[in-house]
């Protein structure tokens, strides 16, 4: 029973464990995405690989000063404790004893174990270090090395002390302290002073004793303890002192201690030394990091600058047509800045003289009717004959037909470019629009008996197409009908009473080897003059003789190629030629990008 009631939960966590894990490794991999994205840029990586360059080599150069700080005081403490067990076996074979003094059991110094020494009672005195003869020799075994050398007593008094010049109570040589007037220090000394303070250990240590106080240190108490070892501290003035302690010991009873210990300044000279040689190390390498950061500035701050002005320039006098500079040599994202800021502003210019020239085509095309609708207006008073004056009627709404179409096909014209440009691009097929389209005009049957027909043509068999997709293209369904119906409307226009216009659909290879969709319009009309083949598709251009002045606003075909150029395809104008060289119609042929 308890196993079944238990086995549920357990169940249960197991699908919460590996959600857990899904949702970690999901992280990971954003992680990941994010950092490749991040170092995917050169700039980036410049950055990156100079600052953390920079920082790598301090922290190297603090670290190497650290260890060798930590080596240097690790080989002076062994050699002080090679020194001082050399030292205390001179010492202690020259000291005088007194043999029918001790009272230690020979029993009991049997028993010992190898290395393990013993205290000498408090009877046994006669263990006799003669000052006069262990100092000199003391001093000649040190002075090499210049080290001071101390000598306690069981009782941990002093008994020789190499800085002194004699015996206790004798004149002592010590340092003076500063005088009130001294000079204080100068800037290196303070900053390799403030350097010594942040790698030295712990807080204020207490001051080595000396002759004048008497007192032991620790690691003579330690010594006399019958074990060696050492220390580091600092004295009141702020240097480095190592010290070691000695047990001296004959017929393994210790009965003296040697304490050993470097002079003020001596590791901290060799210390400010490799200070100052690293400090110059670091001078060379902050002129190299100076360099390298004025490299950088003068190949990335000083192009985006300059882009920079270039850019506010073009935005000061749009008129001057001011040029950005060409930085496109460049591989990196400063090179693709320039291209991409080179082509807007061309683009902007571009579009200005559009502007400019649609403005100019406007005032243009308004200004024809609205002269001649004043001119019927102003005479319109002064004309009494019935037929002069519907005469001038029918001019004044044919003048007002002709404004209305104008203004309506303009605002369309200048609607285009911003709808395509905001509107999302959606899959329109081809195939079903023009279906629909030929279907709406044949059911409004014209006056002149014009017909349509639709033709498409099956497309090649391609890997992994499927047939309802042959016909498929990436754009907006309202303006690629726009372009069809101003093709078809074209073509019935100057086809002759009766006639057929024909629209042909194929799916056809592209100059790049990409799919293309092909759309043809057909007619069989006087097809186009040689002079016009890229003319009718400018604004407000017309060439209809056979019609009347102002029935159409010239602006159909040049609306047709701005759509299909938004849509990254072309259009063109041909002449349909018989077999001798007469034409048989015009051709309307424009070709979009496959979606698939």
């Amino acid at each position: 029973m308890t196993a079944e009631a238990h086995a549920p939960p357990a169940a249960a966590a197991r699908p919460h464990h590996a959600a857990g894990e899904w949702r970690a490794r999901a992280r990971l991999r954003r992680l990941r995405r994010a950092l490749s994205g991040a170092f995917s840029s050169s700039v980036t990586r410049r950055i990156v690989t100079l600052n953390l360059g920079g920082l790598v080599a301090l922290f190297l150069g603090f670290m190497w000063i650290a260890q060798f700080r930590e080596g240097l005081i690790e080989a002076r403490t062994q050699s002080l404790s090679t020194q001082g067990e050399i030292i205390a076996a001179a010492i202690a074979a020259s000291a005088t004893v007194e043999t029918d003094t001790l009272t230690i059991d020979p029993e009991k110094l049997m028993r010992l174990a190898p290395g393990q020494t013993a205290k000498a009672p408090d009877d046994a005195l006669s263990f006799s270090i003669n000052p006069e003869q262990v100092g000199p020799m003391l001093r000649r075994l040190v002075q090499p090395t210049g080290v001071r050398a101390q000598v306690f007593d069981r009782d941990g008094t002093s008994l020789i002390d190499t800085q002194a010049l004699s015996l206790r109570g004798n004149i002592v040589a010590f340092d003076l302290p500063l005088m009130p007037g001294a000079p204080a220090p100068g800037v290196w000394a303070r900053f390799t002073g403030w350097v010594s303070g942040l790698f030295a250990h712990g807080g204020a240590a207490p001051v080595a004793a000396g002759p004048d106080t008497g007192a032991a240190p620790p690691e003579a108490a330690t010594a006399l303890a019958g074990e060696a070892t050492s220390r580091v501290f600092a004295n009141p003035r702020g240097e480095t002192i190592v010290s070691v302690g000695v047990p001296i010991e004959r017929y393994r009873v210790v009965h003296a201690a040697l304490v050993l210990s470097t002079r003020g300044g001596d590791i901290d000279a060799v210390l400010a030394a490799e200070r100052a040689a690293m400090f110059r190390v670091f001078l060379v390498m902050a002129g190299v990091m100076l360099l390298l950061s004025l490299l950088l500035a003068g190949t990335i701050a000083e192009p985006l600058r300059r882009l920079a002005d270039a850019a506010e320039n073009v935005r000061r006098g749009i008129r001057a047509r001011r040029e950005i500079p060409d930085f496109t040599g460049r591989s990196d994202e400063i090179g693709h800045l320039s291209g991409a800021l080179r082509d807007m502003t061309q683009a902007l210019y571009r579009r200005l003289d559009s502007i400019e020239r649609f403005a100019a085509d406007v005032s243009h095309e308004l200004k024809n009717p609205l002269t001649s609708l004043r001119s019927a207006v102003e005479t319109l008073p002064r004309v009494s004959a019935p037929a002069s004056r519907d005469r001038l009627l029918e001019v004044i709404q044919h003048d007002v037909r002709r404004l209305d179409r104008l203004i309506s096909d303009i605002s369309d014209a200048s609607r285009l470019d911003a709808e395509l440009s905001r509107a999302d691009r959606e899959p329109v097929d081809l195939a079903k629009l023009l279906d629909a389209m030929v279907s709406s005009a044949r059911a409004a049957p014209r006056e002149d008996g014009v017909t349509t027909r639709l033709v498409v043509e099956p497309p090649a068999p391609e890997p992994g197409l499927r047939a309802g997709d042959a016909f498929i293209v990436l754009g907006h369904d309202s303006r690629l009908g726009q372009v069809v119906a101003n093709l078809l409307e074209n073509a019935r226009s100057f086809s002759a009473p009766g006639a057929e216009v024909r629209v042909f659909l194929a799916r056809k290879p592209g100059a790049e080897g990409a799919p293309e969709i092909e759309l043809r319009v057909e007619d069989d009309g006087p097809g186009i003059p040689a002079h016009a083949f890229e003319r009718i598709f400018e604004r407000f251009y017309t060439d209809r003789p056979n019609q009347g002045f102002g029935q159409n606003s010239g602006l159909g075909l040049s609306i047709s190629r701005q759509i299909a150029e938004a849509h990254r395809g072309t259009i063109r104008a041909e002449n349909r030629d018989g077999p001798d060289g007469a034409a048989l119609g015009a051709r309307f042929v424009v070709r979009l990008p496959a979606a698939a």
